[in-house]
């Protein structure tokens, strides 16, 4: 056999025990009469010993020959270590080898396996197997194994039942663009690889499994980030005879569950706030609790004056910096250069020092009395030793803009504790988005999202202020997960459809398998996705998922340790009936 035990097994109880090990090298120390070795495997490292004076002569040799990383076996006695190492959980004891066997050498690695590595990102991407062998990224995949463990189990717990959906499907025209894959039997057709399980899951509900999970891979071809990949993991969930509190509150098991099986955190709050008041208080969807800095909007203390950029402003809004006092008028000219960034886009920034004494400063004092600024500092709730930050103009853009800055200098503070976690229910969605571009309405999340109840009337009046049926579930300023009560009658999908600008004929042939499964007796129903690449990270206590994929694409969505996506050969087009032209 290859191992009897594993490198990270062994202690002082079983000192004196004849043992086998394999791993890889680490690292080795020769002082010429003694050799050490540290021995590494998955579960952990033991140091072997060779000296000249129990080692045979031709094993002190073969030892001297070993390089880092070169896969060995060896045989030997478990001793007592001498200098024993209290940071190593095998660190009281070493292996006296008494059989060494080479099973493959190695070539120097490109960069050191070790915590912390002298390897830049592309680098460790091209040699991910290398990457893996690392403390770091190794115990994050293991780490996702045991949340999908736990998500696994408490669902089927719950009477969830797991079943696959293909993976070739049929392109739809709502959200991102589809990854295509071209059919060699039917020539000119083609299968897309799937966004979501969206429309299976229905159908399913529709066949009576009543409560269904899968944790299935989805594609989307869209621009990259840190916590995107054009391939991704969704914990997908569907449940037949439900309502939305229903859905809310099973999924609030789950996280809760999660939370308290992997961080040992008990959670006993979901707050739920509107969209709108979400995007009010905070400038976007998916607002970071753990901390402050709540909007104040101050059109009504700041419209009323001859400063005209606040005066033909849509939007005066400003949040309250705590401690922000503090900062240097040149900290300050750093921000306002920070959101004017082409990435944020804001034209400036007004400031409003909240001094000791209980005066106010402001950037705009030409401008504004004590009064007018005391109203500021009411409406952001800025406290004594605090700085108001306020930016204006068109609203939606200001929010946005706003939000940055709120989340930038809650980053700075030290507001975002990995480790403190604060999820957040977001309901009330508007159901669909208007296109200036295109000049008609999208759906805000997808065409089979249910209106709340008693507004499909406004479809006809004033689409756009129909409210959806839909949820998100926010935790630490990300979103972790996103569902619907689904429409399940033919003649409501169809009007949605109507509105998204789908004609009758167009509506058949994109989803006609769908509307004529909801006349053969559908029930009501909805779910919701996890994305389980952005949970196992936030579980993590990190926001970056790619960390946590055992082989990730780069932000240009190439894989560049087998160099994908790559050419294919003139035999391999001509079979799929394609011609590649690039010219």
């Amino acid at each position: 056999m290859f191992r009897s035990h594993t490198c990270g097994e062994l202690r002082d109880s079983h000192i004196n025990k004849e043992v086998t090990l394999s791993g890889w090298v680490q690292k080795s120390r020769d002082k010429g009469f003694m050799i050490w070795i540290d021995l590494r495997d998955r579960y952990g490292i033991t140091q072997l010993i060779f000296d000249e004076e129990r080692t045979p002569k031709a094993m002190m040799e073969q030892a001297q020959k070993l390089g880092r990383e070169f896969v060995i076996q060896v045989n030997g006695t478990v001793i007592e270590r001498a200098s024993k190492n209290p940071n190593l959980p095998t660190g009281d004891i070493e292996i006296l080898v008494s059989e060494l066997i080479v099973l493959n050498e190695a070539l120097l690695p490109p960069f050191t396996i070790e915590d912390q590595t002298d390897g830049g990102e592309e680098l460790r991407m091209k040699y991910r197997y290398l990457d893996i062998r690392r403390n770091p990224v190794k115990n994050n995949l293991i780490f996702r194994h045991k949340v999908t463990q736990h998500v696994r189990n408490y669902l089927s717990n719950e009477g969830f039942i797991e079943v696959e959906t293909p993976y070739l499907i049929k392109s739809t025209p709502e959200g991102a663009r589809d990854f295509v894959v071209p059919s060699r039997m039917n020539e000119g057709q083609f299968y897309a690889l799937p966004q979501s399980p969206q429309t299976f899951k229905q159908l399913l509900m529709i066949g009576g499994m009543d409560k269904y999970f899968q944790i299935v891979k989805c594609f989307r071809d869209e621009d990259l980030r840190a916590d995107r990949q054009p391939e991704f993991t969704q914990i997908d969930c569907e449940m037949a005879f439900v309502e939305q509190d229903d859905i809310l509150n099973a999924f609030e098991g789950l996280t809760r569950h999660l939370l308290k099986e992997i961080n040992n955190i008990e959670i006993s709050e979901f707050p739920r706030m509107t969209y709108d008041e979400a995007m009010q208080r905070y400038g976007n969807d998916k607002p970071d609790i753990r901390f402050g800095m709540e909007f104040g909007e101050l059109n009504a203390f700041s419209q009323h004056k001859d400063f005209n950029v606040f005066n033909q402003a849509e939007l005066v809004v400003g949040i309250a910096v705590p401690g922000g006092n503090s900062y240097s008028r040149k900290e300050i000219d750093k921000l306002t250069d920070w959101v004017k960034r082409p990435q944020v886009g804001a034209l400036g920034m007004v400031y409003c020092r909240c001094n000791d004494d209980g005066t106010y400063k402001s950037s705009v004092d030409k401008f504004y009395n004590q009064d007018d600024l005391a109203k500021w500092a009411e409406a952001t709730k800025a406290k004594t030793g605090d700085l108001i930050c306020v930016l204006s103009g068109e609203k939606n853009k200001v929010r946005a803009q706003l939000s940055a800055l709120r989340m930038e200098l809650a980053e700075r503070l030290g507001l975002r504790k990995p480790n403190e976690f604060a999820p957040l229910w977001v309901v009330d969605f508007p159901l669909l988005d208007w296109d200036e571009e295109t000049e008609r309405y999208h759906a805000m999340h997808h065409p089979f999202t249910s209106p709340k109840p008693g507004q499909i009337e406004l479809l006809k009046t004033n689409p756009g202020e129909v409210k959806a049926n839909a949820y998100d579930l926010v935790l630490n300023g990300n979103e972790i997960g996103g569902g619907s009560i689904r429409i399940h009658d033919k003649a409501t999908q169809a009007l949605m459809f109507d509105y998204l600008g789908f004609t009758p004929e167009e509506a058949k042939a994109q989803f006609g398998f769908l509307m004529d499964a909801f006349q053969y007796g559908a029930p009501p129903h909805g779910g919701l996705a996890f994305g389980l690449d952005r949970l196992v990270a936030i579980l993590g206590g990190q926001e970056t998922i790619r960390d946590f994929i055992a082989f990730p694409k780069n932000n240009s969505g190439r894989d560049v340790m087998i160099d994908a996506p790559a050419p294919i050969d003139d035999a391999q087009l001509k079979e799929l009936g394609l011609k590649l032209d690039l010219k």
